[in-house]
């Protein structure tokens, strides 16, 4: 912190210039989570000022990112639909896991975990983030064709009988929960019946539309009559009467193609003024100058929700309506949350390193993106990362100190609490369209390229495919149809057990378990010959763990029957788990009990420590037995193999 006001100017125009460009993303991820622009809004200003002061990367921009949005999304779906479709009856639920994915990230630098990020497998990552990309490009598709189920109204009214049902669920759980129910007399339900209106039954219709819309199946149920009210204004505007409902609530007739027109515009203009310069956010030109033609022309358009004005304030609801019941079902996600948030943060931190040749510290960046994603949870906004683009146009801009994503931050809060209203006022198809272009960026085009490339090493039926290939799309799969969180699970374990079963052939291959006479290495090569016969070289040339004991298991019954000594040389086996040290003391066992002589040569640190726990060492093979060289080994040999067998032949 001694060096935070050491270069002021440079941090001011860096996170001024940051702050801008993760303005327009800020809204957007907030309208795509589910809880509106200014959870975004509310996450950029939290996440940046305090991830920097707190983290271990002097020049990381940090805020809501497409990955933490897509999954974050996809918690906030659940909670909301589990609470009956009442964002506001939600609301605590869903900041809880966030808090908690904060605490958690915490926790993951306060025990040194952040340096064990980097080996996540890169199928995963790359099906992860190529999933993203997906799921934000099908999720955008309603709302750039001006689409909004609640507000179809014919589509609401198939939702009317449903909703009755939900209405009176909801009254039975209040009774039951009152302690009122009584399942002989329902007078008390019948009374609460009667005064449902039609008002409340249109608004459950509209969530449940809304809700039977959500996702990307959801997407595919109703894009066809997307596209079909789409043509239908095509064909005969004055005809057509769908209504879409304005933030003053105001019911007006709008054009779809109006909507599709200001996604255009919005995409063309992002990639179009790039080409131009890159002193300015494309993003943001793009937000100003459509906004700017939406409002300057009183075109008739869908806004985007009103963004409160003044100070957040904090949901004091987190806690005191606090049940570690509601939160159970979700402490996994929460992990997920934050485990995605470490890649991701430490991820741009890597390139943030290379940029400014310095060396991040990646345990304090976990705390301080932790810290920084509990605080905006308190304050209601959605949580993010360490974001690549801001980083970098933050450092270009001579960003240097954590002073530059702290002034973005305070930037954020400046336009929330000056320009509130006017953003209110941005068209919701505006960021649709930069939500489609941050799709389009986000998906692992490297990754893609590379599947023709990668050795078939699998086949499924008549189907050579890359293991890698495989793994990714599963993943991908998965994350764009099912669920985000157990995809990238599914998709660790399969990653694991492909690398287990790899490692464990590579093992079995270089050890020549399979092969009885192994071949002789270069100090073997005068071995005396009068000998081979009574003693046997085994050769472990690799780790010996779960993955590769299958084979070795059946070396006591492999050895020819004029064999007496064993030598089993570990020089070039590095690492033993448990798996193998209990396979290993099977064999020995197996080897004494056949009266065997077994001498280990050139034991590694690892292995003769959790063989030493075991007592392997000394009670199978005693320290005499234990040598250091093959020279002093085969000494031995010369001088005892022989009395040994004859030893044993006489007590036969």
């Amino acid at each position: 912190m001694k060096n935070l006001f050491s270069n002021i100017k440079g941090d001011a125009f860096g996170g001024i210039t940051a702050g801008i460009v993760a303005l327009p993303l800020a809204l957007a991820f907030g309208v795509s989570s589910g809880l509106g622009p200014s959870a975004g809004l509310y996450g950029a200003i939290f996440i940046s000022f305090f991830a920097a002061l707190f983290g271990g990367t002097n020049t990381q921009i940090s805020g809501p990112t497409a990955p933490m949005t897509a999954v974050s999304m996809v918690v906030i779906a659940a909670i909301i639909a589990a609470n009956g479709g009442d964002v506001t009856k939600a609301l605590p639920a869903i900041l809880t896991v966030f808090l908690l994915a904060g605490i958690m990230q915490v926790g993951l630098g306060a025990i040194g975990l952040g340096k064990y990020i980097k080996y996540i497998p890169y199928p995963v990552v790359s099906g992860f983030m190529t999933a993203i990309g997906v799921i934000i490009l099908i999720t955008q598709i309603l709302p750039a064709v001006g689409y909004y189920p609640k507000d179809d109204m014919v589509y609401v009214e198939t939702f009317k009988g449903q909703a009755e049902e939900v209405i009176l669920e909801d009254i039975l759980r209040a009774e039951e929960q009152e302690g009122i129910l009584v399942l002989e007399n329902f007078e008390e339900t019948v009374k609460r019946g009667k005064e449902i209106t039609a008002e409340d039954i249109l608004k459950e219709s509209k969530t449940l539309a809304k809700n039977n819309a959500s996702g990307v199946l959801g997407t595919f149920k109703v894009l066809p009559r997307a596209l079909e009210n789409l043509m239908a204004e095509l064909q005969n505007p004055s005809a057509y009467t769908y209504v879409r409902q304005t933030n003053d609530e105001t019911p007006k007739k709008k054009s779809l193609w109006l909507e599709v027109m200001l996604v255009v515009g919005t995409i063309v203009i992002i990639y179009g003024f790039k080409k131009i310069t890159k002193a300015i956010p494309s993003t943001l030109v793009a937000l100003l100058v459509m906004s700017g033609i939406s409002v300057g022309f009183d075109l008739n358009y869908a806004k985007i929700e009103e963004i409160p004005s003044g100070l957040p304030v904090p949901n004091m609801e987190i806690f005191t309506g606090f049940s570690f019941a509601n939160i159970t079902p979700y402490i996994f996600t929460a992990l997920t949350l934050a485990l995605l948030g470490a890649i991701d943060s430490l991820l741009t931190s890597v390139v943030a390193d290379n940029m400014t040749k310095t060396k991040h510290n990646p345990n304090k960046e976990l705390i301080g993106q932790g810290i920084g994603n509990s605080i905006a949870a308190v304050f209601g906004g959605i949580p993010g990362a360490g974001a690549t683009i801001r980083t970098v146009v933050n450092i270009n801009s001579g960003g240097k100190t954590p002073l530059s994503g702290m002034i973005a931050g305070v930037l954020l809060l400046i336009i929330l609490l000056s320009l509130g209203p006017v953003a209110s006022q941005i068209p919701a198809a505006v960021l649709a369209g930069i939500l489609i272009t941050v799709g389009i960026g986000v998906m692992d085009y490297k990754g893609l390229k590379a599947i023709p490339s990668l050795p078939k090493d699998i086949k499924l039926g008549p189907l050579q495919l890359s293991s890698e290939v495989l793994i990714m799309l599963i993943v991908l799969g998965l994350s764009t149809f099912w669920d985000l969180i157990y995809a990238v699970g599914i998709g660790l374990v399969i990653a694991s057990l492909m690398f287990m079963k790899k490692i464990g052939d590579i093992t079995a291959k270089g050890s020549d378990i399979k092969t009885l006479r192994e071949e002789a290495w270069d100090d073997e090569m005068d071995f005396p010959e009068n000998l081979k016969e009574e003693v046997f070289i085994k050769h472990i040339k690799g780790p010996l763990f779960f993955g590769s004991t299958s084979e070795i298991q059946a070396l006591s019954k492999q050895l020819p029957e004029t064999a007496r000594t064993v030598i089993i040389r570990m020089g070039r086996m590095q690492y033993m788990d448990q798996s193998g040290l209990y396979t290993l003391e099977d064999i020995l066992v197996d080897l004494k009990s056949a009266d065997c002589k077994v001498l280990f040569v050139n034991i590694p640190a690892q292995p003769r420590y959790m063989m030493e726990r075991i007592d392997i060492i000394p009670d199978l093979i005693p320290e005499a037995d234990c040598y250091d060289t093959f020279e002093a080994c085969l000494q031995w040999v010369k001088e005892n193999v022989e009395d040994v067998v004859s030893s044993l032949e006489n007590r036969s």
